[in-house]
């Protein structure tokens, strides 16, 4: 029997290095599949929902990016306000954006932003309204494999104050502040969302905190822009993210932050 008391999960060597990392796998990908080589876009947007990507693909404004070594997603990469960007669709929940991120960041990536749908957590916030993440509560499990347990993590990027500022300009409205990762929202209770509007907390999401850890202990560029699009106490319209101009405007301001942290970084 073991004699610790932490559960598994809060009792990380998290100081140690990993036993097989994000270019053992993509050595193999470009092995058994004959992957060409090359280096991914220095921007890539990990896009939670897929429909935006689908809809870049469908008229041609996002083609398929054959150097992209990866068992699991295909990227498609485009050009916006002079940015050459890769993005990749339906990236899931923490562990799925973590595991994408690193083998970003091991294939060449500069930055990478989160581009994820959310449900609101303070009832002050317009329904649809885009959140900057600046920390997020880790109630998940990926951030406790790469950083000691605490109850928040903050995105330590410099993008986070240029995504806010190129933002504004799509005509939503945009908020910067803290979010609630979970890993279940299924199981999302009225008491935890009473408790974190009373904390501040803006949106409930699934990816930030995984996030944001992992960019603090691989020294990685990492951001999150929320799309909050529903809540429980909403009578309105639910899961609206705007339409196909919204979204390509706000990858568009997204591209455009980015371009004047790579001109600084």
């Amino acid at each position: 029997m073991n004699d610790n008391s932490n559960p598994p999960l809060l009792d990380h060597a998290v100081d140690q290095p990993s036993a097989f990392t994000a270019k053992n796998l993509i050595d193999d990908v470009r092995r058994s599949r004959q992957v060409p080589t090359g280096n991914v876009p220095a921007v890539c947007i990990l896009e939670f929902d897929g429909d935006m990507t689908d809809r870049l693909v469908r008229d041609a404004i996002a083609q398929p990016f054959e150097p992209w070594a990866c068992f699991h997603t295909s990227m498609f990469s485009m050009e916006l306000e002079g940015v050459t960007c890769g993005i990749i669709a339906r990236t899931i929940g923490g562990p799925y954006a973590v595991l994408i991120a690193e083998q970003l960041q091991a294939a060449g990536a500069k930055l990478i932003i989160g581009l994820t749908s959310a449900g609101r957590v303070s009832p002050d916030l317009p329904l649809p309204c885009l959140v900057v993440a600046t920390s997020a509560i880790r109630d998940e499990g990926t951030s406790y494999h790469y950083l000691p347990p605490d109850i928040e993590v903050a995105c330590k990027s410099p993008v986070v104050p240029l995504l806010e500022r190129e933002l504004i300009t799509t005509g939503w409205a945009v908020r910067s502040g803290r979010v609630w990762t979970t890993d279940a929202p299924y199981r999302e209770t009225k008491v935890q969302l009473e408790k974190w509007a009373q904390e501040g907390i803006l949106a409930v999401e699934m990816q930030a905190a995984s996030l944001f850890a992992f960019g603090i202990a691989r020294q990685a560029s990492v951001a999150s822009v929320v799309m909050v699009s529903n809540a429980v106490d909403h009578t309105g319209e639910q899961f609206d993210t705007g339409s196909q101009d919204d979204g390509l405007r706000i990858l568009k301001g997204i591209a455009r932050a980015a371009r004047s942290f790579l001109a600084t970084a």
